[in-house]
């Protein structure tokens, strides 16, 4: 058994949920051991983008003692957009 965390930010809710779960499992099958799901219940984080310490990975990564998932919200705004918006209100 390894010990990981999944965590959520969604709307500014913080979920995290420690897990033990057997070595070998996906980020998939730790997000549907964690329920998370069940804390966002107006939200779809199937789509979401989702990784370990801040690195993206696809769902079918093998975590590792220690690891915690993250589920990722969407950006408001594409970074080149809002960088162009203040740009133009500069001038």
């Amino acid at each position: 058994m390894v010990e990981i965390e999944v965590a959520c930010i969604l709307n500014e809710k913080i979920v995290v949920k420690k897990l033990s779960v057997e070595s070998g499992t996906t980020i998939a099958k730790a997000i549907v051991l964690s329920e998370i799901e069940k804390d966002f219940p107006n939200e779809d984080i199937s789509g979401a983008a989702k990784g370990v310490f801040g690195v993206i990975r696809n769902e079918d990564w093998l975590l590792e003692d220690g690891d915690r998932v993250e589920i990722y919200q969407p950006l408001k705004f594409d970074p080149r957009e809002a960088r162009r918006r203040r740009a133009a209100k500069q001038k």
